[in-house]
């Protein structure tokens, strides 16, 4: 008889347990695009096509935040064929808010729209626009590039850069204070 493989299991992650104890109660994160989803760059054709860089490594952490229960949310103010193709691709087109400067009265809706309060609420942000959803959200977080005044005002830096798995990360942290981490883990290594 054939045995199976053994496999190492046990996760590399670790937060401190005050931040997993902040991050327990949310159940929504919402996105800024521009600096957080992307590296903040803005590539513009002769024609004023706009092209974005994301990362695959922040398209599965959303999609395994999802699986526990957490849903993603976009809060941007730029809008473009490119952001709205990508979430769409994710699934994230249905929640999100494009093209507002002014991000509070948006955000507002997507919580109402979702049934839950800002204690519920996870926010990543990089610059100005962010600060009124950081300041409110139960865990605000932010990309190491950000703005002096919003990495003042966090919760958590990302030690992942922004389009680099910034959001992956926070995905990450809030699977550990969930408690899905683990088993999802050992899923991926098994293959399943």
């Amino acid at each position: 008889m054939h045995e199976a493989p053994m496999f190492d299991l046990s996760p590399r992650l670790g937060f401190d347990a005050e931040l997993l104890l902040r991050a327990q109660p949310v159940r929504v994160l919402l996105l800024d695009v521009d600096g957080v989803l992307t590296p903040g760059d803005l590539l513009v054709g002769a024609d004023g096509e706009q092209l974005k860089r994301f990362s695959t490594l922040d398209g599965h952490g959303l999609k395994l935040l999802a699986s526990c229960g957490v849903r993603a949310a976009v809060v941007s103010g730029r809008d473009s064929p490119a952001l709205r193709a990508r979430l769409r691709e994710l699934g994230l087109l249905d929640h999100a808010v494009l093209g507002r400067s002014h991000k509070l009265a948006g955000a507002q809706g997507v919580l109402r729209e979702l049934g839950v309060e800002w204690e519920q609420a996870a926010v990543i942000g990089d610059d100005w626009p962010d600060l009124p959803l950081l300041v409110r959200a139960r865990l605000a977080a932010c990309p190491p590039q950000s703005h002096p005044e919003v990495l003042a005002r966090v919760h958590y830096r990302t030690r992942a850069a922004a389009g680099q798995g910034a959001v992956r990360e926070l995905c990450d942290l809030l699977l550990c204070a969930q408690g899905a981490y683990a088993a999802l883990l050992e899923q991926a290594v098994r293959g399943e």
